[in-house]
């Protein structure tokens, strides 16, 4: 971490530096939304986000918080975290489009992250994500789908150069 400069969060604002490895589970009630083309795929206040060092958030949504019909299992992908477990990779409809393996769950979770038994995370590359209204950023690199808001600090492993961080 000594090449790392982590920026200093300022008020009402934290950094990915200060979050834990293992991942921190924690709970919110921020609003959060999730569009595909316009379509409500999903909206709760009673989501979960997991917190590791380096990463921006990852929010998790309540399976009965996702509309009737979003989704629907994607065999496209297959992926292990070494803290989650298996993840379920789900397709994403919304106005007559798919979008492949744009959520995932993980319904067999390890331990200590039971809570998020089969509720989903979506992809803020492919589709519209809010935390109170204000519009994500995703997550640079294309693997790791954090969602970069402007209460979150990095820098956030993804860029160039940050592979062995």
């Amino acid at each position: 971490m000594s090449k790392i400069k982590p920026e200093v969060p300022g008020p009402g604002q934290e950094s990915v530096w200060d979050y834990p490895r293992p991942p921190l589970l924690e709970q919110s009630t921020r609003l959060i939304t999730v569009r595909f083309k316009g379509v409500l795929i999903a909206e709760t206040r009673d989501a979960w986000r997991v917190l590791e060092t380096s990463h921006p958030p990852t929010w998790y949504v309540p399976r009965d918080d996702v509309a009737a019909g979003a989704l629907t299992p994607s065999e496209t992908r297959s992926t292990h975290c070494e803290w989650k477990g298996a993840a379920t990779y789900w397709d994403v409809h919304g106005d007559n489009e798919i979008s492949v393996g744009a959520g995932w769950s993980y319904e067999t979770p390890t331990a200590g992250f039971l809570p998020i038994t089969g509720h989903l995370a979506f992809s803020p590359s492919r589709l519209e994500c809010e935390v109170d209204g204000e519009r994500v950023t995703p997550q640079e690199g294309g693997f790791y789908e954090g969602w970069i808001t402007g209460d979150v600090v990095g820098p956030f492993k993804g860029i160039p150069g940050s592979w062995g961080w």
